[in-house]
């Protein structure tokens, strides 16, 4: 499914989870006039050949894992067409399952937390040394995983957390990796919270209670920094 209202260029959307397309990452690209294309590999649709037809792509997170690869065969095939995109420094985002990918593509391990622990909710982030220009400083972002990446040898370290350490990092100049979820608006995770409410239960998960007062906190900084980063990354390509 395509909107090609854009007139900036298209941006491919790679998605996992069944469910509704309303993230705030596609809003606000439209918003900022590209259009927007849709792609679920899960579903048997075809990735399209990385030809000059999407000015960037998106991974986006999802309930899969890359260490079972006989679960999800697909993944496989994702990880290729990753491996191809990025080896000529396309602008490429992936976010928590789709940085994974990427991370494993490149070399680095993907691994639950060595204590078992989940992280879900909003957690504070903070910058490295190579990210300063990535987070303006601390932030709270928003979680929803159980396993987390190594920074690739050959990619910068951008932002470290308190439970997964690795955040963010950046391969090249245009591929980036992030563990959180800013993307996420608070109807969306109201909307996680109530169909995987199972998941409030795992260690480290923060009640329903708290994610609902840490949204009103944290939610408009969190899309203030989606925004900002948007602007950066795609000011390159063309209005």
């Amino acid at each position: 499914m395509t909107n090609r209202d854009g007139d900036r260029g298209c941006v491919l959307l790679i998605d996992h989870p069944v469910g509704q397309r309303d993230d705030r990452a596609s809003r606000r690209l439209q918003e900022l006039g590209f259009a927007v294309e849709w792609c679920r590999p899960a579903n048997g649709e075809s990735l399209p050949e990385p030809d000059g037809r999407h000015c960037a792509a998106i991974v986006y997170g999802g309930p899969e894992s890359v260490n079972k690869p006989e679960d999800y065969g697909y993944l496989v095939e994702e990880m290729r067409w990753i491996e191809r995109w990025v080896a000529d420094d396309r602008p490429f985002l992936g976010i928590c399952l789709g940085g994974q990918m990427l991370a494993q593509v490149l070399g680095a391990e993907v691994d639950a937390h060595p204590q078992g622990l989940f992280e879900i909710g909003y957690v504070e982030i903070h910058p490295t040394s190579a990210g300063n220009g990535f987070l303006p400083g601390p932030l709270h972002v928003y979680h929803w995983h159980n396993e987390g990446f190594a920074c690739p040898s050959d990619a910068d370290l951008l932002a470290r957390g308190p439970t997964f350490e690795n955040q963010a990092y950046r391969y090249g100049k245009n591929a980036y990796g992030i563990q959180f979820h800013p993307e996420v608006s608070i109807s969306v995770m109201k909307r996680w919270m109530r169909e995987a409410d199972h998941c409030l239960r795992e260690p480290g998960a923060h009640s329903r209670e708290r994610q609902l007062a840490d949204a009103e906190r944290h939610d408009q900084a969190m899309a203030d920094w989606l925004d900002n980063f948007f602007k950066a990354w795609l000011e390159p390509l063309p209005s």
